[in-house]
């Protein structure tokens, strides 16, 4: 943990780390040189790595304010790191189009954003109202209150909390829903269980749940702490092999493997990723399950009720994909050779669609963002998602119909660009 100082606001912190990072000179459309597959396929690893880097940037300051909250847990310290942890998801929910068609990506973001979990494994629940996955062993292991766990007939000695171990911990037993890292993880210990459920409200955890000493709720307050510390130091370990993965200049990265490759490979990888986001993952698993089953259980950010955002920049990544440009967190741009320019070349209408289906989508996202923060009668996701809701169905409906309608678009970039295969996943899902 950090020694304790006088935390800097969180802007000031997020503008001081972004000087150690690369500069991004925006390219300009009226460039002589038109845009070749080849170009845009180094252009979107410039967009990944400027993103995977704003979303270390904004890791390491909510590892910092959780390290401020472990040392001095106070009200404020404890709102400073729940606005860190809001300010981080915006840049990653945007890099999880690289997610799809990347397997360097897929195979290891898992350990950062796996979700829905059984938050027993972690911590203290309210057990009269807990729902979790059935027959999982790890449900209720509760790693916070004990040195040893026993899950599936194997006892784990959890006596020091560690980034590896936590790691190790992911899956065990072998339930998806045991989810011992990621900001979910991290959520849930700011936040706690939110326990309002169609209501509105989120998590209420209380900031004695880290005071140590006599004022210290729910118990284990100290080892609260260490797995505090110990899951974000993984997360700013993990982005910070992600940002290597991409970063310009080396011969022996996932950058230097992609550009060196045939370009219709790298165009293919971005358009599934683009379609694969739209539709099985966003549409479908993020919305579409948790609409139809009205199960607030399956909402993204569950814990602190700011599901509606991850959805509004994953549509935003999306579309930073295909106009090849990308908003940092210090507010300057990245522009390049992109899709957009390709499509345009060869079908001006198709291209003139996609923009303004990509531009519908990203509306009907921004109006359920809209609603959920609305200063007189806000209607968060899980609200939205309540039986018999109708105004809260027509939004998150609207929104699936976007992405759904886009997506078609997506497949047929892909076929103008001649890659007749696209098959963006669907995830099982009929729409």
């Amino acid at each position: 943990m950090t020694s304790m100082f006088r935390p800097a606001p969180l802007a000031l912190t997020i503008t001081a780390l972004l000087t150690a990072g690369c500069a991004n000179t925006p390219w300009s459309a009226e460039s002589p040189s038109p845009a070749t597959k080849a170009s845009v396929v180094s252009h979107y690893a410039d967009l990944a790595h400027a993103n995977y880097q704003d979303a270390l940037i904004t890791a390491r300051a909510l590892d910092e304010a959780t390290d401020r909250l472990i040392a001095n847990p106070t009200e404020a310290n404890l709102r400073a790191a729940k606005d860190a942890w809001l300010a981080a998801r915006v840049p990653y929910q945007q890099t999880e189009v690289f997610r799809f068609g990347n397997a360097i990506v897929d195979d290891w973001e898992g350990q950062l954003n796996a979700w829905p979990l059984d938050e027993g494994l972690i911590d203290y629940v309210k057990a009269d109202d807990y729902q979790h996955e059935l027959g999982n062993g790890g449900a209720t292991a509760n790693i916070i209150a004990n040195t040893s766990v026993n899950v599936g007939g194997e006892t784990l000695d959890v006596t020091t909390l560690t980034p590896g171990l936590l790691a190790d911990l992911n899956e065990i037993g072998g339930s998806e829903a045991n989810v011992a890292t990621g900001y979910h993880a991290v959520e849930f210990l700011l936040w706690g269980q939110d326990l309002n459920g169609f209501e509105h409200g989120a998590g209420e955890r209380p900031v004695t749940d880290y005071a140590v000493g006599a004022e210290c709720t729910n118990g284990n307050c100290e080892r609260r702490g260490e797995y505090l510390d110990a899951v974000t130091d993984l997360l700013v370990s993990d982005l910070d092999w992600m940002v290597a993965q991409w970063a310009p200049g080396a011969t022996d990265n996932y950058r230097a493997q992609l550009t060196a490759a045939d370009a219709n490979e790298g165009v293919q990888k971005m358009l599934f990723g683009m379609g694969s986001l739209s539709l099985g993952e966003l549409a479908g698993e993020r919305m579409k399950v948790a609409l139809e089953a009205n199960s607030y259980e399956d909402e993204h950010d569950c814990f602190s009720d700011n599901t509606h955002n991850s959805h509004y920049y994953n549509g935003k990544g999306i579309q930073n994909v295909y106009t090849g440009t990308y908003r940092r967190v210090d507010g300057s741009l990245v522009s390049g050779p992109s899709l957009s320019d390709l499509v345009q070349q060869t079908d001006p209408e198709l291209d003139a669609r996609l923009n303004r289906q990509l531009e519908t989508s990203m509306e009907a996202l921004g109006l359920m963002k809209a609603r959920a923060e609305s200063s007189s009668n806000p209607m968060t996701f899980d609200t939205m998602i309540a039986p018999g809701n109708a105004e809260g169905s027509r939004i998150v409906n609207g929104a699936i119909m976007a992405l759904v309608a886009q997506t078609g678009s997506i497949e047929e970039a892909a076929r103008d660009l001649g890659i007749e295969a696209l098959s963006p996943d669907d995830a099982g899902h009929a729409f």
